[in-house]
């Protein structure tokens, strides 16, 4: 199991998760952030500090947003598991149903 980061961070992207994350494993898309799931330890740090509330356990993703946990394991599809965001940066692309979306207002 690992957490996934939802709707909420689409066009967002406040960042406290990545200072949180003990292991690195939170990317940063065009649009939203996604977690590594292979890299991912589920110590939860990340989602109280997530100020949208976008970033659920996995088995408490709402089933209105279950495409989103989908969407963290298609952005990795291309990278794999790169082993910490930090040495590889930002990404100018996102998940197929990310990019998608129309642009989002919060």
């Amino acid at each position: 199991m690992t957490y996934v980061i939802t709707a909420a961070c689409v066009d967002v992207k406040d960042k406290a998760c990545i200072e949180e994350c003990p292991v690195d494993c939170i990317y940063e898309g065009d649009r939203m952030l996604y977690i590594q799931a292979d890299e991912c330890v589920d110590c939860g740090a990340c989602e109280p500090v997530c100020p949208v509330e976008a970033i659920f356990y996995e088995d408490d993703v709402p089933a209105e947003q279950a495409d989103f946990a989908k969407a963290n394991i298609d952005f990795f599809a291309e990278i794999g598991s790169p082993g910490g965001a930090a040495k590889l940066g930002p990404q100018k692309f996102d998940a197929p149903m990310v990019a998608a979306l129309p642009p989002q207002s919060h």
